[in-house]
């Protein structure tokens, strides 16, 4: 009513002190009266009358509602108004919505002061939350959702990069206290805060990390939303409308998975129709996503291309001719098809490319037939629309699009948007290239002249004449004259009426001269090949004679794909499988090959040419079988999920035992990625793929369930899986088609099976028909749902196996233990995932590689191993850290790709946590060398590198693994010499990591003498070079090469005395012992202790202070060297540092002090909860670093 619109429904909570006077209590319970004002609605009295007069008086404007709701505690005198209504059915809804929602929380408070606040919290909640929605209709102020957004990014520290999709008012549950606040979703996290009572109450979840999302109702929760990941679960309820909060949490989790499985990040849709009056209140992501979600319905339903997106739906009617009937349902108009679907779906659906149309007419408007618009096509059918509410408007937006749509269609380079780099790049060229590829009869590969480019392989190889074969050819023929009469009756092609009758007509087998063409119709496969003539054959030139991974598979799985076939025991038939398979693992890289994919279309080339067999492929892969064939085949593993529900909802008893014996996983995945081509006998399982062509992958599952139903009796009474398998193998093998009229196929998998008596036979016609009187209630929507839930749980658990993989891969050259291991590896994915979202210029597809080892897989820039170092590393410098975290980064990545993978990043935490002093000093001396002088690791794995770019060869992997497992004998020897400048931002180093420690006295002391006795021995050495002229002194011959100071040039004219040259080479000998002998240590401490303070002097060298115009003292000369004059023939080579290093115990007891690596840990995911990432517009500093 009017009246009610007025007056608002829920109202702020405001205290009511007299209860009861002039209202009467209707209903009430502990926590809440529903009263109604006295002289409304009964018979009045005279307070009745006053009442009525008093609300004139006080104001006419401010009309009293005539029912309220008040909220009441024990025995308290304040009550609090908190909702009203003008009629008994509004408050009503109110209450009971109390009821629900609120009555069993309530209970579980201790005090009626808290029971207060969240009841103020909720209801005020509520509110804010109807006047948002109220305002996207109304208001045209998108500062609302602005604000939040705002907001959301102040709570949870998120950068601007992090884009709010809807926030909703609700609940969230700590233990059995529910906190009233805000439940804010982003594209990459959920977040809720609440502030109440003092109390402050943040959660950060990151989508990635969910692994279940229910809406479920129990006792304790009212209707509630639960999100679990590995470790807790979280429980949100009492939302305004859970099921629109539910469905947007599924698309964003979805997006998520989406993520992790091929690493795209999430792209807003720009190509989305602009709304009529702009939403201001509703973000456009939300639209976005809500758009989404019915292109991905209509798609789905009509069996569309990717690129299809939904203009607009309207209710109306269509004539069908066939039942002279209008029939109710609705219109859909996409940017290349008008669509039909019946309320009832059974009944008719209609698919009318805009390709095909020829006129589009408004038809007279009469009673019977109001607002019609005709259609018709280029065949001459004519499709009657009629009761359309905007007729005008619709037959605008078709007119808009026909003159968009081109005759010859090759829909403006959409067809190359799946295809890999290679392709895309000759995109100009496809359609009207001029080269060698372009001119058909100068094809290499594939032409039209092929007989297997005109008809499927059947027919070339049909032995003898159908007649032969008395009744089973007459059925074949009444099947086909079915057809016809059907075609005449429905039309033929693309704008057949489909409907309950062709649905029959599938079930009882598709004639074999029929399969090809209604297989491309009802796949959708032939509205894609007519709107791209000429790819493949462009294709298979480009695909053919490469080698890749894919066509190696290829090539060795060819003559396994129907052996027993003789239409594939000849090159003819491999030989178009071959082009087939290598065709689409070049247009879709991603996949590339999958075992199964040649069985499948092996059998597709026997009913179709090479091209229809194609698209049919692309179909497959891409609609009907959703990433089935993806490396890690997660779309089979999850049917396999839902098949696994299936049976546990259809088949409760066989389900248990099932589970007991591990078969549904075993047995699902080859009857699934197969389409049961792979278990039955080729005749029968090729009518379920007639029905799956149709019906889609509802059909496979309820032949599943009925094949496990039909031998439920014997399977429980199974005692190992062995037995399980043999029984149900030997079931599928003596599936039967008496109807075939091919010539029977030897069943490679009976003859191995068969027992020794014949078990009898199963016609897969009563199989099929089975399926349907018994699972038949199956609905497409119903599995999608099933879908999601099993497609969180398998990712998550192939995220957890590659966990596994990785830290075994490396778990032997590592000193962290291996749950150690586990968690670093997801802090590290935790950050590469961040980066994919919020990363500034790499985009993650460069980033991630699903064909790679899983240890390729994740990788991080330099700005995020800057953070990583900073929050695990033990070497900190302060303000100096950054540029440490930068050089080790530089040498850990070897490839040079400004990337580093998991098992690098570990090398360089190793190096700082194990190992003793001296692998600790290599690891500190190498970092400080310039790079392509750090010892041997980066030239191997930049040669590697080079190779991978060319192509992606898994012989390649294999060397480079084995050239990984052989054991590196880096010597200290290996390493080179160090040069002033070098040695300097060395002591810098350490001077800066120091001055984080505790004894940081005592450290300055000791590196303040050891540098100074570097620096002589330097001196010295530069000396001895030059006065030997290079060679070697006789007291040094033992040494290696490497070893001795070698000058940059030799000094021509001699040089120093002999006096000299001794000194210097008793010193650089003392430098050369080994270091572990104490005597030398203890010579060299003697020979130096004298002039070690004359060099630099501790105070000159705190912390910043080394910068590069420190002035040096020499020892042999008192010249001053300014930096940008550093001398250039003075060098040190490690063992002098690691020698001179060991002298000093302070210094000996920092390095081989051992890290805690566990706290860092915790510490880091301490801060990931708290502040969840500094802003990206950092990583452009950190890669100025690294230049």
């Amino acid at each position: 009513s009017n009246k009610g619109d007025e007056i608002k429904m829920w109202i702020t909570p405001e205290e009511v002190l007299l209860a009861n006077a002039l209202w009467v209590s209707e209903r009430a319970n502990p926590f809440f009266i529903l009263q109604r004002r006295k002289g409304h609605g009964k018979g009045g009295g005279i307070t009745g009358l006053l009442v009525g007069t008093m609300d004139v008086v006080l104001d006419s404007s401010a009309r009293v509602a005539p029912y309220r709701i008040l909220h009441q505690t024990g025995d308290s005198q304040v009550f609090w108004s908190i909702a009203c209504g003008s009629s008994r059915k509004e408050i009503t809804q109110h209450w009971e919505w109390l009821e629900a929602n609120l009555l069993q929380t309530l209970s579980i408070f201790d005090n009626d002061e808290d029971i207060t606040t969240f009841v103020k919290g909720k209801i005020s909640g509520i509110i804010a939350e109807e006047n948002k929605s109220k305002a996207a209709l109304e208001d045209e102020d998108s500062g609302k959702f602005r604000e939040a957004e705002q907001k959301m990014r102040k709570l949870f520290g998120m950068p601007d990069e992090e884009k709010l999709v809807n926030y909703y008012s609700c609940s969230y549950w700590k233990g059995r206290v529910p906190r009233q606040g805000w439940l804010y979703l982003s594209i990459n996290h959920i977040c809720f805060y609440s502030f109440l009572l003092g109390k402050e109450v943040t959660l950060v979840v990151q989508w990635t990390d969910v692994t279940r999302l229910e809406k479920n109702a129990t006792l304790v929760f009212p209707e509630s939303v639960r999100v679990s990941t590995r470790h807790t679960e979280h429980y949100f309820s009492m939302f305004l409308n859970v099921n629109d909060t539910f469905k947007l949490m599924e698309q964003l989790a979805t997006i998520a998975m989406r993520q992790l499985l091929d690493n795209e990040g999430f792209a807003a849709d720009r190509s989305l129709p602009k709304p009529c009056k702009t939403l201001k209140n509703v973000s456009a992501l939300k639209r976005d996503l809500d758009a989404r979600a019915k292109n991905e319905r209509y798609r789905a339903l009509f069996r569309l291309t990717q690129d299809e997106r939904l203009d607009g739906h309207t209710d109306c009617t269509l004539w069908t001719p066939f039942a002279k009937m209008h029939i109710v349902g609705q219109l859909f108009v996409s940017n290349n098809y008008i669509c039909f679907c019946s309320r009832d779906e059974d009944l008719c659906q209609l698919i009318i490319p805009l390709r095909e149309v020829s006129i589009v007419e408004k038809a007279d408007s009469s009673s019977v037939l109001p607002c019609p618009v005709s259609i018709s096509t280029k065949n001459k059918m004519t499709f009657l629309f009629a009761n359309l509410k905007d007729r005008d408007f619709l037959v605008q937006r078709i007119s808009d699009f026909l003159q968009r749509t081109p005759d010859r269609l090759w829909s403006d380079g959409h067809p190359l948007a799946l295809i890999g780099h290679s392709v895309s790049q000759s995109e100009g060229s496809l359609p009207t290239s001029t080269g060698s590829a372009g001119d058909p009869a100068q094809r290499r590969h594939y032409n039209s002249s092929l007989p297997t480019a005109s008809q499927g392989l059947l027919r070339i190889y049909q032995k003898g004449d159908p007649e032969d074969l008395g009744p089973k050819a007459t059925r074949e023929k009444m099947k086909e004259e079915s057809w016809s009469i059907h075609f005449f009756e429905f039309g033929r092609g693309v704008c057949m009426y489909r409907t309950s009758k062709t649905r029959e007509l599938v079930l009882n087998g598709i004639p074999e001269s029929l399969r090809g063409e209604l297989w491309l119709l009802f796949s959708g496969a032939k509205n894609e090949m007519d709107t791209h003539p000429g790819y493949y054959a462009e294709l298979v030139e480009q695909a053919m004679g490469r080698c890749t991974l894919a066509t190696e598979e290829i090539e060795r799985d060819l003559h396994r794909s129907m052996p027993e076939h003789h239409a594939f025991q000849n090159e003819m038939g491999i030989a178009a499988l071959r082009r087939v398979l290598t065709a689409y693992a070049c247009r879709n890289p991603g996949i590339g090959y999958c075992q199964a994919m040649n069985i499948v279309t092996s059998v597709l080339l026997l009913y179709c040419t090479e091209e229809e067999a194609f698209w049919l492929l692309v179909a497959l892969c891409e609609r009907m079988l959703p990433d089935y064939y993806n490396t890690r085949v997660v779309g089979a593993l999850v049917d396999q999920g839902v098949f696994e529900e299936l049976t546990r909802e259809c088949l409760p008893l066989l389900y248990e035992h099932m589970q007991e014996l591990g078969v549904i996983s075993t047995i699902s995945l080859s009857w699934f990625l197969t389409l049961f081509l792979s278990v039955m006998p080729f005749d029968s399982a090729v009518l379920l793929v007639d029905c799956f062509f149709y019906e889609g992958i509802k059909v496979i599952f309820q032949v599943a369930l009925a094949v496990l139903h039909a031998n439920m009796d014997t399977l429980l009474g199974c005692t190992d899986e062995g037995e399980a398998m043999t029984i149900l193998g030997r079931y599928l093998d003596n599936v039967v088609n008496k109807q075939t009229v091919s010539p029977p196929i030897p069943h490679l998998h009976a003859l191995l099976t068969s027992g020794n008596e014949p078990p009898p036979e199963i016609d897969v016609f009563e199989l099929i028909k089975s399926s349907y009187d018994k699972f038949g209630s199956l609905r497409a929507d119903d599995i999608e749902q099933m879908r999601f839930k099993q497609r969180l749980k398998v990712i998550q658990s192939l995220e957890d196996t590659a966990k596994r993989s990785v830290v075994r891969a490396i778990m032997t050259d590592s000193a962290f233990s291996i749950e150690e291991l586990e968690e670093l590896y997801v802090l590290f994915k935790a950050k590469h995932i961040m980066s994919c979202y919020w990363g500034a210029s790499s985009t993650a597809a460069e980033r991630h590689d699903p064909s790679l080892p899983y240890l390729e897989q994740y990788r991080i820039d330099l700005g995020q191993f800057c953070q990583l170092f900073g929050a695990l590393g033990t070497w900190l410098c302060g303000t100096h850290t950054a540029t440490l975290a930068a050089r080790l980064f530089r040498l850990l990545d070897g490839n040079r790709d400004g990337l580093v993978n998991f098992k690098e990043f570990v090398t360089g935490l190793s190096g700082m946590y194990h190992g003793d002093m001296t692998e600790k000093l290599k690891l500190l001396y190498k970092l400080h060398l310039p790079p392509g002088k750090r010892g041997d690791r980066s030239h191997s794995g930049r040669h590697f590198v080079v190779c991978v770019s060319e192509v992606k060869d898994y012989k390649y992997y294999l060397r480079m693994w084995a050239k990984e497992k052989e054991p590196r004998k880096e010597t200290i020897k290996d390493l080179p010499r160090m040069n002033q400048e070098q040695f300097i931002e060395l002591c810098k180093t350490l001077y800066n990591m120091f001055s984080e420690d505790p004894l940081e006295q005592e450290l300055y002391h000791a590196i303040a003498t050891v540098a100074s006795l570097l620096l002589r021995i330097g001196e010295v050495g530069k000396r001895f070079g030059n006065g030997n002229g290079g060679r070697k002194p006789n007291g040094a011959a033992d040494a290696p090469a490497a070893e001795l100071p070698r000058p940059e040039k030799e000094d021509p004219n001699g040089g120093s005395g002999p006096g000299q040259s001794l000194v210097c080479q008793a010193l650089a000998e003392a430098q050369l012992e080994t270091p572990p002998q104490q005597t030398s240590d203890e010579e060299v401490k003697d020979d130096t202790s004298v002039s070690s303070y004359s060099v630099v002097s501790a105070g000159s060298l705190q912390c910043e202070d080394i910068a590069d115009d420190t002035v040096l003292i020499g020892c042999g000369g008192d010249q001053q060297r300014r930096g940008s004059t550093l001398d250039g023939d003075w060098s040190i080579t490690f063992e002098q540092v690691l020698a001179s290093m060991l002298t000093e115990p302070a210094l000996v007891d920092y390095f081989e002090k051992k890290g805690d690596i566990q706290a860092r840990m915790a510490a880091c995911k301490m801060q990931r909860a708290v502040e969840r990432q500094v802003s990206s517009s950092s990583d452009h500093e950190l890669a100025q670093l690294s230049t």
